[in-house]
């Protein structure tokens, strides 16, 4: 039996947490907020499952496509291959999905997927009922929760990590300690992610010597409206379109699948446009009709009437907005990471499953099907990660330094004008410099130890996309707008001196 110290509540962490429990490992749960807080909760998207055996090649392809090269084919295999089973144990654990009339799972098509393989709960709710459900069974468990405990720091010891030192200074020791922190959308100052999203556990892994990799690879959701409230993919997969200030369909002009075709496709050809006219493209629902709207979509119907819009009747303004990370801690599907007894899942783990561009609904899926194969690896020991082919040899990063106090604000600004939709060497090489003159601030508070984690990925982010002078997937090089062959692998880094 060992003791398993699980830092983050979103469904990768509260599932390790619940299957360690299970298996009669003693677990503690840290969560620098409260359970429900977090991306799951928010997610209005379901979860990509092939439930006919036949679809899992097909989902693996899918994933594979998305990617733009940078998919590992393990990693796909594995994580499609095992959603059947993920989704039949939120279904045991209480969580409710959408059913057609005969009783069977309800199916839904989202961008990028070619059959309709997308499984929904309460319509666009269906992050809220698996956080809902699998928080209850964590209540009713063993699992020792701790809710406003800010993990400072992976405790290293003879080469492994061997527990977590909070923010007030305590240690928390554990033979096995696994990063579920989720996302780092704060990094930007456009974003869905709420404000918990700042990257902790890629920061902390950074400082403890852990390799981290493809940090300059961050999604950019397409429809998001401008108070930052992100209207579903799978709004478009019903039908809606995207229409610009003259009223055109413009992204058939850009891809053959239009509004279905891949984020970072979709999202550039938003921005552009919009830029180009001077005036926001628009999202077009009036052909589902309100009653179809209300009943498929209540949560996003029910924001937009509570702003004074009816989607029903007139298109809604939407932009692009920072929305997942596909990079972060190098790990296997079961979590291993370069540091022997320390695991990452969930968005905070790069396994190379989204490669450049993450395929809609696959990030519950992953996080479902990391959390149970986390705990059999703990069961086998505290090996690391083996180098995998197509993986980079590390790279060192600084993560102190710097002299000059700054804002949040200042830094969300300043990355979204270099890594937003597009980026170029000049501004980056700038934004480096500003970056490196900056002080990372003493954590005293939740606050300033969230402000220190976001500087040392802001850095580390940088100088990946400075790296990596191509564009692929979500990472769009204005001065380099091909794609590079000879740079399809993962970018490693590491902290400089580890």
């Amino acid at each position: 039996m060992s003791t398993v110290v699980v830092v983050g509540s979103g469904v990768a962490g509260l599932t390790a947490a619940l299957e360690a429990d299970a298996r009669g490992h003693r677990v503690t749960l840290l969560t620098k907020a409260s359970l429900a807080d977090g991306s799951t909760a928010r997610a209005q998207g379901g979860v990509a499952v092939a439930l006919d055996g036949p679809d899992v090649r097909r989902h693996v392809d899918d994933t594979v496509a998305a990617g733009a090269g940078l998919v590992d084919p393990t990693a796909a295999h594995a994580v499609c291959g095992g959603g059947p089973d993920a989704l039949a144990a939120l279904v045991c654990l209480g969580a409710g999905f959408d059913r057609t009339s005969d009783g069977s799972l309800a199916r839904g098509l989202e961008a990028a997927h070619s059959v309709e393989r997308i499984v929904h709960a309460g319509g666009d709710a269906t992050g809220a009922e698996i956080a809902r459900a699998l928080v209850a069974a964590v209540r009713a468990s063993t699992v020792m929760v701790r809710e406003d405990a800010f993990a400072l720091d992976v405790v290293v010891e003879h080469g492994r990590a061997t527990g977590v030192r909070l923010l007030d200074g305590e240690v928390v020791p554990a033979d096995a300690v696994v990063l579920a922190t989720g996302g780092s959308g704060q990094l930007l100052g456009r974003t869905t992610n709420p404000s918990v999203a700042t990257g902790d556990g890629v920061a902390m892994a950074l400082r403890a010597g852990a390799h981290v990799a493809d940090l300059e690879l961050v999604q950019l959701h397409p429809t998001v409206l401008p108070d930052g409230f992100l209207v579903s993919e799978a709004v478009r997969g019903a039908g809606a379109v995207l229409r610009d200030a003259s009223g055109h369909r413009f992204l058939l002009d850009v891809d053959p699948r239009g509004e279905l075709a891949p984020r970072d496709v979709v999202a550039r050809a938003v921005a552009r446009r919009a830029h180009e006219q001077g005036r926001p493209v628009v999202l077009d629902a009036t052909a589902l009709g309100a009653e179809q709207l209300a009943a498929r979509f209540p949560t996003i119907d029910a924001h937009l009437r509570e702003l004074g819009l009816d989607w029903s009747r007139q298109p809604v303004p939407v932009t692009p907005a920072a929305h997942y990370a596909m990079g972060g801690v190098v790990a296997g599907v079961d979590g291993r990471t370069s540091l022997p007894g320390l695991l990452a899942i969930g968005e905070c783990a790069c396994t190379g499953l989204h490669g450049a561009n993450r395929l809609a609904s696959n990030s519950l899926l992953e996080g479902a099907v990391q959390g149970r194969a986390a705990v059999r690896a703990i069961e086998d020991g505290p090996r690391a990660l083996a180098p995998r082919p197509g993986w980079g040899a590390p790279e060192p990063v600084t993560v102190d330094g710097g002299t000059d106090a700054f804002t949040r604000a200042e830094l969300q600004s300043l990355m979204w004008d270099v890594l937003g939709v597009e980026r170029t060497e000049p501004a980056l090489t700038r934004a480096a410099a500003r970056l490196a003159a900056w002080a990372p601030p003493a954590p005293t508070d939740p606050k300033s130890a969230e402000d220190a984690n976001l500087l040392v990925l802001a850095r580390a982010t940088v100088e990946a996309a400075r790296r990596r002078t191509e564009s692929r997937g979500a990472h769009q090089r204005a001065d380099h707008p091909r794609t590079d062959p000879s740079q399809a692998l993962h970018r490693v880094l590491h902290r400089e001196g580890a």
